[in-house]
């Protein structure tokens, strides 16, 4: 009897000890682009996000992550906005998405990138805090906008161009289901 209760115990405490705890986005997530052009430097923001991550031993090791392109605006108006979403291709491909292969040495996530249909393999490097209620993600990665076969936007005939390197900023929170 006491062989089973040992048995049981052992099993137990494995099984235990490989649980992920898995956490959804919360509304207090930030992301923002930023970017340049022939005439100023420019900001977006993100106003629509969605995705998860679960974590093991203060390691991510699922996560996902989706930005929904028509909420992604700027503060210069609406024809700036309809340009950006045309080069991203928002009618045809309405989210921009992030999904972690793996979680490789300390803060640096390697996964795919997913933007106007086109998918690149990444590294991004983040600092990231695990509490028992929530996880928090910070970091940058800059974007060419030819690797995902995105045309830079004009305006003005040609005469105002975005650069082909964005950054993206993101300062996510994830809190416990």
């Amino acid at each position: 009897m006491i062989k089973i209760l040992v048995t049981l115990l052992m099993t137990f405490s494995v099984v235990t000890g490989f649980t992920q705890d898995t956490y959804v986005l919360s509304e207090k997530s930030k992301l923002t682009i930023n970017g340049t052009s022939t005439v100023h430097d420019w900001t977006v923001t993100a106003h629509t996000m969605s995705g998860m991550v679960a974590v093991e031993e203060n390691a991510p090791r699922e996560l996902t992550l989706e930005v929904a392109v028509g909420a992604i605006k700027s503060e210069r108006g609406a024809t700036m906005d309809k340009k950006m979403h045309a080069a991203l291709q928002k009618d045809a491909h309405p989210k921009v998405g992030f999904s972690l292969k793996e979680a490789k040495e300390e803060g640096l996530l390697s996964g795919t990138l997913a933007i106007a249909g086109h998918e690149q393999d990444v590294e991004i490097a983040t600092t990231t805090d695990f509490s028992d209620d929530s996880v928090t993600m910070i970091g940058e990665h800059r974007i060419a906008l030819k690797d995902f076969q995105i045309e830079p936007p004009t305006a003005m005939f040609g005469q105002v161009v975005v650069g082909n390197e964005v950054t993206v900023k993101f300062d996510l929170v994830f809190e416990k289901e």
